[in-house]
């Protein structure tokens, strides 16, 4: 029985032996209609959500959601433009004569499959082009999220360098992802403002030039992010943070020193922690990369058995 129906006997049409077996035109034509119908699902997915995540904590679809529907909707647009193309490329190429017909119904499945092949091709190269940047804005906005968060991660890895760097580039009290923890330092109680010199065990509050607030917030970050980087804050460097804070919060060395190593503790917390979650976040988009790479493979190689399949049906129906 011929794949081409009940009623079709096999047979041999006499003919020219010199005709090219691939029909180009019909195969670019399909190709061009399947690519064009893949860009516009894939741009009316990004406009639906299906393609980008939010970046922001309680805001949106979860990762997980955007990521069962995002499979869902690029093997539609497989399906729909493969079978949209293989049938273009059967239906469109010319008749041939004197082919048998089961080399008619090989020749239609290769064309179906050579206009995926080739729409597939044009896809990539317009992805990877403006379509590519609108496709990704969701993606680097999280991407800048996730950069802000690997700053911090650097600094709990003791980045000394790229903190003291960010410390002398700020203003003010800034320094870095360590500014909150060593503002805290010099946070003054209610009472402390009206301290003297003469009071017992207190020493006088004497404000700083802000040059100089400035150099020792940033002495205290570095000290702080070598600290943190070797695992310890060493006793020299409790005493010294612990005299610059009695002397600009008056309070007194013992209490100074206490603060420090709270704050210390705090910051070294935090710090570790951002590394943590910023570990975890990179682990998840790795497997979720990964996931959403196998099933868009799967999503392809169906697109190709669709588009051969379709190329099968067109071709049938030009030769009715």
């Amino acid at each position: 029985m011929s794949p081409y129906g009940v009623d079709s006997p096999v047979h041999t049409i006499e003919g020219s032996v010199s005709q090219s077996g691939v029909s180009w035109g019909a195969i670019i034509a399909g190709a061009a209609g399947a690519a064009s119908l893949s860009l516009v699902l894939l741009l009316l997915g990004t406009g639906l959500g299906m393609s980008s995540v939010s970046p922001w904590a309680r805001e949106g679809a979860s990762a997980s959601a955007i990521g069962i529907a995002t499979i869902l909707w690029l093997s539609f647009t497989q399906l729909a433009a493969s079978g949209l193309g293989g049938y273009l490329a059967g239906r469109l190429r010319t008749k041939w004569a004197g082919v048998h017909t089961d080399e008619v119904y090989f020749r239609d499945t290769a064309h179906g499959f050579l206009a995926w092949a080739v729409a597939t091709l044009l896809t990539a190269a317009l992805l990877s082009s403006a379509v590519g940047a609108i496709l990704g804005a969701g993606v680097q906005a999280g991407s800048a999220v996730a950069g802000g968060a690997a700053t911090v991660a650097a600094a709990a890895g003791g980045s000394a360098g790229v903190a003291a760097s960010t410390s002398q580039s700020g203003s003010g009290s800034s320094t870095g992802p360590l500014g909150y923890f060593v503002d805290s330092l010099f946070r003054q109680d209610a009472g402390a403002t009206s301290t003297t010199a003469s009071d017992a065990g207190t020493l006088a509050v004497s404000p700083p030039a802000p040059q100089d607030r400035t150099a020792s917030n940033a002495e205290i970050a570095r000290i702080f992010v070598n600290s943190i980087g070797t695992g310890a804050l060493p006793p020299e460097d409790t005493r010294y943070v612990g005299q610059v804070v009695a002397q600009r919060t008056g309070m007194t060395q013992q209490d100074a020193e206490k603060r420090v190593n709270d704050v210390y503790a705090k910051a070294q917390a935090a710090l570790r922690d951002a590394q943590a979650k910023t570990k975890q976040a990179a682990d998840a988009a790795r497997k979720a990369s990964a996931y959403t790479a196998l099933w868009l493979v799967v999503s392809m190689l169906i697109g190709a058995f669709v588009a051969s399949f379709a190329a099968t049906y067109g071709g049938r129906r030009r030769d009715l």
